[in-house]
């Protein structure tokens, strides 16, 4: 038979609300007191009710982790950096997957209200209205992961897109590139990847490059619209190089441009975005701009699980830093 909270009592030479107390980190128990406790629970193996617990205390212990695409490499790592902050501060995991689609987002945001889930992180492909309009209402507490509010209203931790765009897109103008494709979300995208085609915008301004729309592609992150995008592009221009806004856009394309008899970086250079681990061992191994992917996800847990227990914010709005890791997608 499982051993009860009584057991544990008895065990320890205390009352059951003293084992309470242990249980929930309230403050009044002293450190000796506590230590017999916490050995009584570990001799007799005591798991408390969650159920009964959470009724009481009106916390679960689980964080809910939305996110757009578990396929995508990129958030399997987030959820990794998250999930390891969160079981050091004793924290379940209930980890949702909204297939790139704002009804299973809107869906899922309700269904961790129901389960008093006691905050979110939260990956969204898209901030739309109506989706900020149900966060205001759920008042759940919330952090953003890799994008932000327009309002910054919302915690978020990320990069600077519009730099580190405007950084690879630099790279490639000195690389002697001046006929630059670009292939991802577009500036109409209430998400990150939006500020990425800000970036590409303002390095071919400044460095008095043309704006040319057939060489722009807008699409989701998938390589599947890598490979369509370079096609279309190519059907209606001359390029010499492409930035993308994910790692996978990249290979989508890398793989297009190989069946065309086009080698990479010999005719185009090829740059993607994020840093996944199969950039580094896809071939040609992709030049890409890097994000601090674990670490967004642990930074956020930690933001989040100060904001349950009602704790000052050092920084409401984390901006990590990027780097350009240079492979052999482009020219040397």
């Amino acid at each position: 038979m499982a051993a009860s909270i009584k057991d544990v009592a008895r065990e320890a030479g205390v009352s059951i609300a003293t084992v309470s107390r242990v249980l929930n980190d309230v403050d009044v128990v002293n450190e000796e007191t506590k230590k017999r406790v916490l050995s009584a629970i570990k001799k007799l193996g005591y798991r408390p009710n969650i159920v009964a617990r959470s009724l009481k205390t009106q916390k679960t212990r689980t964080i809910g982790i939305i996110v757009p695409d578990i396929s995508n490499q990129f958030y399997p790592e987030i959820v990794r950096g998250a999930e390891d902050v969160a079981n050091i501060y004793d924290y379940n995991i209930m980890l949702c997957n909204t297939d790139l689609n704002i009804e299973k987002e809107m869906e899922y945001l309700k269904v961790l209200k129901e389960k008093m889930s006691d905050g979110v992180l939260y990956m969204s492909n898209s901030l739309e209205p109506k989706i900020l309009e149900l966060i205001k209402q759920l008042q759940l507490p919330m952090v953003l992961v890799e994008t932000t509010s327009k309002e910054d209203d919302i915690p978020s931790v990320t990069i600077d897109n519009e730099k580190a765009a405007y950084d690879g897109i630099t790279y490639l103008i000195k690389k002697g590139n001046r006929n630059i494709a670009y292939i991802g979300a577009g500036e109409d995208t209430v998400n990150a990847s939006a500020m990425r085609y800000k970036g590409y915008r303002r390095a071919l301004q400044e460095n008095n490059l043309e704006l040319n729309k057939d060489r722009v592609y807008f699409s989701s992150p998938k390589a599947k619209d890598g490979y369509k995008g370079i096609n279309e592009i190519l059907n209606k221009t001359k390029i010499d190089s492409i930035f993308c806004t994910s790692d996978e856009i990249a290979i989508g394309a890398i793989n297009a441009l190989r069946d065309k008899g086009i080698k990479v970086p010999e005719d185009i250079d090829v740059m993607g975005f994020n840093n996944i681990y199969l950039s580094s061992i896809f071939y040609p191994k992709l030049t890409t701009v890097a994000q601090p992917i674990y670490d967004m996800g642990s930074v956020g847990m930690r933001m989040l699980i100060k904001l349950i227990n009602k704790q000052e914010l050092e920084e409401r709005n984390y901006v990590l830093l990027h780097e350009l890791i240079e492979r052999d997608s482009c020219k040397k």
